[in-house]
């Protein structure tokens, strides 16, 4: 029986829950110490697992990946920023900009219907058939909701986006204060959204992990750190939230699905590393003058190549037409010197691959043509506005390739996180 035909009340409901940063084993540790213990039960199953994610390891790429069922190749994303050779700038990556329709479009859910919450890169929200509440990096509320009736009950309920981390940056105290406003906002969406039961797949994605593990890993890893029972109570806060959240789940009846997803792992930070820094030290990136804004007015034509968060890099980005034989020679010398980046004699990049071995089938005009993968507890930027190679701010925390979590309450077996995208659209 096709799917489309079966009652709503019998069909599969599908639930997952989107823990954005969080590692397999850090859940298992904090659940193991009772601070999330609402995780337990699925982590000391054999259906719980750590995969990987998707290169670059950023929030904006994985969560696209999963919510297309395909990477960056068919989708299009690459990071927060992208550099367009044709155009010769740089835009900043949206939903609007995704090239693949999501799971949840209308041309793609073959009448199934989705309720999302919190979902990373939605922004701005367009037609999907459900409802949706779009994630970081969400600007304006009006804009961030589908359908727009959701927007006058959601503004008159003081719904908050987004975590305002640049208070942090100044005092990493300020992140607690702020995270608890988007955990209250995601329990008011929930709330709102659930009970109707006239969904078949509900996605709740809780970013708050990433943003307290960028500020307070180290608190979190350190019993004697200042903030350390500040950390914990935050994320037992959570904890709190997804219980909610797991106990209306049990309440379902069959058939019905859990998940939990991240989109990548976390580990403490040794050093940030910008690559346009380094670029200016041995010649290949030329500035007139450092700036912060995306306008490369700041970057003479004899640039040979610049890079943007996190690892992506653009070669001869001023000469597109340079011969292919060029290009070459210049990403292999490139490829030698990041390799041999040292710092305090830690190797800082792991490995340094050309788009056509991690994109093959990629046809975009905004593909980089080398991007890295660091090692663990190495943040590459791509900044202007930086005169340090190595630097480290109020950050504490680094984003991982691997050590992903990932549960199915079904057991099947994936390696990254576009896979499990594929689990959705087989509901399909």
């Amino acid at each position: 029986m096709q799917r489309n035909c079966i009652p709503r009340k019998n069909r599969l409901k599908t639930l997952v829950i989107g823990l954005d940063g969080l590692s397999y084993s850090l859940a298992c540790s904090l659940a193991e110490a009772g601070v999330l213990r609402s995780l337990r039960p699925f982590l000391d199953s054999n259906k719980a697992k750590a995969i990987t994610s998707e290169i670059p390891y950023l929030s904006p790429v994985n969560w696209t990946s999963f919510y297309t069922a395909t990477g960056p190749e068919k989708h299009g994303v690459f990071g927060f920023t992208e550099f367009c050779f044709k155009q010769k700038e740089i835009f900043f990556s949206d939903f609007s900009k995704v090239q693949k329709e999501p799971l949840f479009g209308p041309n793609r859910a073959q009448n199934t219907y989705f309720k999302i919450i919190n979902l990373p890169h939605t922004y701005p929200a367009g037609p999907i058939s459900g409802q949706l509440i779009s994630g970081f990096l969400s600007l304006d509320l009006k804009k961030a909701i589908y359908p727009p009736p959701l927007y006058s009950i959601l503004h008159a309920k003081g719904y908050v986006l987004e975590a305002n981390t640049i208070k942090a940056f100044a005092n990493p105290k300020a992140i607690f204060s702020e995270l608890r406003k988007t955990l209250l906002a995601r329990r008011l969406a929930f709330d709102l959204l659930w009970p109707d039961l006239i969904w078949d797949v509900f996605i709740f994605v809780l970013t708050e992990p990433d943003r307290l593990f960028h500020f307070c890993f180290d608190a979190l890893m350190e019993p004697k750190h200042p903030l350390h029972q500040k950390t914990v109570n935050l994320i037992q806060d959570l904890d709190k939230l997804v219980t909610r959240v797991l106990e209306c789940f049990r309440k379902l009846p069959e058939p019905k699905r859990l998940i939990f997803l991240a989109d990548h792992g976390f580990t403490k930070l040794h050093i940030e590393v910008d690559l346009n820094a380094y670029f200016r030290q041995i010649g290949i990136l030329q500035q007139k003058y450092l700036f912060t804004d995306p306008d490369l007015r700041g970057l003479t034509p004899k640039t040979q190549a610049f890079a943007l968060d996190a690892g992506k890099i653009y070669l001869y980005p001023f000469c597109p037409e340079a011969k292919k034989l060029a290009k070459q020679k210049l990403g292999e010398k490139i490829k030698q010197w990041l390799l041999a980046l040292r710092y305090k004699q830690k190797q800082v990049i792991a490995r340094v691959f050309w788009h056509y071995e991690l994109y093959p089938e990629a046809k975009f005009s905004h593909v980089p043509d080398l991007i890295c993968v660091p090692n663990p507890g190495f943040d590459l930027k791509g900044k202007f506005d930086r005169k340090n190679v190595f630097e480290k701010y109020t950050r504490t925390g680094a984003h991982l390739e691997k050590d992903v979590l990932f549960f199915d309450s079904f057991g099947s077996q994936v390696k990254r996180v576009r896979d499990v995208g594929k689990l959705i659209e087989e509901v399909l």
